[in-house]
């Protein structure tokens, strides 16, 4: 191809993409698509299948559903999940029942890929959609997702 065709054949490619970029500035959308988040945080409603971080709920008489059963720590890739668990004999049975000490979430080490939630037999643990995550020490970003004097619910079984 000579020198002058090549010109040619570049005028005509730039042309085809302003054509492009020229519909979609004269036909843009009207309404407003983004969002300006510090000024929003009020309004401001993630969508419902977000994946912020793992959160224990708790009722009203600070009860969990968790038994101790250690599947989210087994089912997590890279260990942001870590039960301690100790026993302590049931008064009801007499026979020795597993408890929770400490559900430790270290967000910090979380990729939120949602597995451990999935292995929960009990749906003890969920997703939140907290996002504002930032801090200056790293530490704080570990947290014991059970409450403190919290049990287990009745009815909940392993």
């Amino acid at each position: 191809m000579s020198y002058f065709g090549e010109i040619v054949s570049g005028i005509k490619t730039l042309l085809t993409g302003m054509k492009v970029t020229g519909k979609y500035f004269f036909n843009a959308r009207k309404e407003i698509i983004t969002q300006q988040y510090p000024d929003n945080r009020d309004s401001l409603v993630m969508f419902e299948r977000f994946r912020g971080e793992v959160v224990m709920p708790h009722d009203e008489n600070n009860e969990h559903r968790c038994t101790g059963c250690q599947a989210c720590e087994i089912a997590c890739p890279n260990g942001s999940i870590e039960i301690v668990w100790d026993r302590k004999v049931d008064e009801e049975t007499g026979k020795k029942k597993k408890y929770i000490v400490q559900h430790i979430y270290h967000l910090s080490m979380c990729t939120m890929c949602n597995l451990c939630i999935e292995a929960c037999p009990t749906d003890a643990i969920k997703m939140a959609q907290n996002f504002e995550n930032s801090v200056y020490d790293r530490s704080t970003l570990t947290k014991v997702l059970n409450k403190p004097g919290s049990k287990l619910m009745d009815g909940v079984e392993e």
